[in-house]
C-alpha cells in the first residue's frame, strides 16, 4: 500500500472544507444529528413544564399524537426516498446531456442536501419522539416535542416545493453554465488576491546537476492546491525549489513532483515536509484550478455539437459564457512563474498555464468542432472580436496575438470548407471584418 503523506493543517481544512460541500452525506448527517439533539430536548422541556400550559403549543391526547407522529414519519421516509431518486434522475440527465464534469454542480446544491437531511431528521424526530408519549391514550400528549413535530413537517413541506423549483431551474443549460462560470469567477478572484500579495523573483540560480534534490510524488492523482507559504516556511534559506507539475494537471506516482537545490542539510526531512505542500485527489477540483472551470464549460458545448445531440444554440450559448469568463481572466494578472520568498528563497512554477493556453483552451475545440454550424461560428466571431476590443481598451495588448490566431484559425477552417454556402461564408466574413459593435446580434 503507498504511504500518504500528511496534508498540512491549513490544506487539510481546505480540503476538508471542498469535500463537505461537495457531499450528499455530510450535510444531511449533520442535520440528523441536529433531529436527535432536537427530540431529546424538546422531550426534556416537557419534563421540565410537566401539565403547564404553554402558550402557542399544540394541544392533543396522546391517541391523536401517535396517530400524527406515525403519519408524519411515514411520509417523511416515503418522501426522503422520491428525493433520492429525483437526484440521481438528474445526476443522470445533467451527465447524459451536458458532461459527466457538471455532475458535482448538482450534488453540491445546498438546496438538495438541506432537504435531504430535513426530511430523515423529521422520521427520526418522529420516531424518537414516540416513546415520550404517554401509554394512556386519554393523556395529553407533550406539548413543545408535538409544537416542534408539526414545525418540522411544514418545514419539510416548503422545502421539497423549493426544491422542485430548484431542480426544474438548475436543470436549464443557462443555469448549468452560469453556475460553472460563476465559480470560476471565484476562482480567479482568489488567484489574483494571491498573486497581488506574491513578489516576482529577478534572478533564479541555475541548478546544478549533482547538487539538487528531487521530491517524487507518493501516489498518483490531479493536483488540486499547493502552498507557497509553506514551501517557503520549510526549506532553508537561499533555496530554489521549482515545481514540476501544476494545479489541474494529473501526475503519476514516482514523477518528479519538486525539485530543490541546494541540496539541504536534512533532505529527507524536507522531502517529506515538502510532499505536505501539495495535495493530490482522487478527483479534479475547482480549488485553485480555473482551467477546470473552463474544461467543464467546453465539453457541454462539445457535447451540444455532437451528432448525438446536436444542439448548436446550447453550444452558442457556451461561447457566450466562455466570453464573459475571459473577459475577466485576461484582465486579471498572470501567476508570476517565479516568486521571491524571505531570506532569498524562490519558487519557480513553469508549467502554470498562461494567459495564451487559456484561450486555446477555451475556443480551440470548439472552433474545431464548430465549423459546420454558422450560427456557432458568428457567436465564437463576435466573442473573439469583443475579447480583442476589450484587451485593447484595458492595455492588455499581450493578448491580441492569441486571440487574432483564433479568429484567423477559425476563418480558414470555416472557408476551408466545401459544404458551406458562399451566402454564409460572406456573411461570417462580414462579421469577422465589420466595424461595427462586435456584440451585436442579427435583427432578421
Amino acid at each position: 500500500m503507498t504511504r500518504r503523506t500528511a496534508l498540512l493543517p491549513a490544506l487539510r481544512l481546505s480540503t476538508a472544507v471542498y469535500r463537505f460541500r461537495e457531499s450528499l452525506f455530510a450535510l444531511p448527517a449533520l442535520v440528523v444529528v441536529a433531529g436527535v439533539g432536537l427530540a431529546e430536548t424538546a422531550a426534556y422541556l416537557d419534563g421540565l413544564m410537566g401539565a403547564r400550559s404553554v402558550p402557542l403549543t399544540i394541544d392533543i391526547n396522546s391517541n391523536a399524537a401517535v396517530w400524527l407522529l406515525s403519519t408524519v414519519a411515514g411520509a417523511t421516509i416515503t418522501t426522503a426516498g422520491v428525493v433520492f431518486s429525483l437526484t440521481v434522475v438528474s445526476l443522470q440527465l445533467a451527465s447524459s446531456q451536458f458532461s459527466p464534469r457538471v455532475m458535482r454542480s448538482f450534488i453540491r446544491d445546498r438546496l438538495s442536501q438541506s432537504v435531504i437531511g430535513v426530511l430523515v431528521a423529521t422520521f427520526v424526530f418522529c420516531v424518537l419522539l414516540l416513546r415520550h408519549v404517554p401509554a394512556d391514550p386519554a393523556a395529553p400528549a407533550p406539548r413543545i416535542s408535538m409544537t416542534a413535530a408539526v414545525i418540522l413537517a411544514v418545514s419539510a413541506v416548503l422545502l421539497i416545493m423549493a426544491y422542485l423549483n430548484r431542480l426544474a431551474h438548475g436543470l436549464q443549460v443557462g443555469e448549468v453554465v452560469r453556475t460553472i462560470a460563476s465559480e470560476a469567477d471565484a476562482v480567479i478572484a482568489e488567484i489574483a488576491r494571491q498573486v497581488r500579495a506574491e513578489t516576482p523573483a529577478d534572478v533564479v540560480p541555475v541548478a546544478d546537476p549533482q547538487h539538487r534534490l528531487v521530491v517524487p510524488v507518493e501516489r498518483d492523482g490531479w493536483v488540486t492546491q499547493s502552498s507557497s507559504e509553506r514551501i517557503f516556511a520549510i526549506v532553508p534559506p537561499s533555496t530554489v525549489v521549482r515545481l514540476e507539475t501544476r494545479t489541474g494537471a494529473y501526475i503519476h506516482r514516482g514523477e518528479a513532483l519538486m525539485t530543490i537545490w541546494p541540496i539541504p542539510a536534512d533532505a529527507e526531512k524536507v522531502r517529506a515536509e515538502l510532499l505536505s505542500t501539495v495535495e493530490i485527489a482522487d478527483v479534479r477540483t475547482m480549488q485553485q484550478d480555473i482551467d477546470f472551470g473552463i474544461r467543464q464549460l467546453v465539453d457541454i458545448a462539445l457535447r451540444a455539437l455532437s451528432a448525438a445531440v446536436n444542439d448548436p444554440t446550447t453550444a452558442t450559448e457556451v461561447v457566450l459564457r466562455l466570453g464573459s469568463l475571459m473577459r475577466t481572466l485576461l484582465t486579471s494578472p498572470a501567476p508570476p512563474t517565479s516568486v521571491s520568498g524571505p531570506g532569498g528563497r524562490v519558487l519557480m512554477r513553469p508549467w502554470d498555464l498562461s494567459h495564451d493556453e487559456y484561450i486555446a483552451h477555451a475556443f480551440g475545440q470548439i472552433r474545431q468542432t464548430g465549423t459546420k454550424q454558422p450560427h456557432v461560428v458568428a457567436a465564437l466571431i463576435r466573442v473573439l472580436r469583443m475579447l480583442i476590443a476589450h484587451v485593447q481598451a484595458t492595455d492588455c495588448r499581450r493578448h491580441l496575438p492569441a486571440l487574432r490566431d483564433q479568429l484567423r484559425l477559425l476563418m480558414d477552417s470555416v472557408s476551408a470548407d466545401p459544404d458551406l454556402h458562399p451566402d454564409d461564408l460572406a456573411r461570417l466574413r462580414a462579421i469577422s471584418e465589420s466595424a461595427t459593435d462586435p456584440a451585436e446580434h442579427d435583427r432578421g
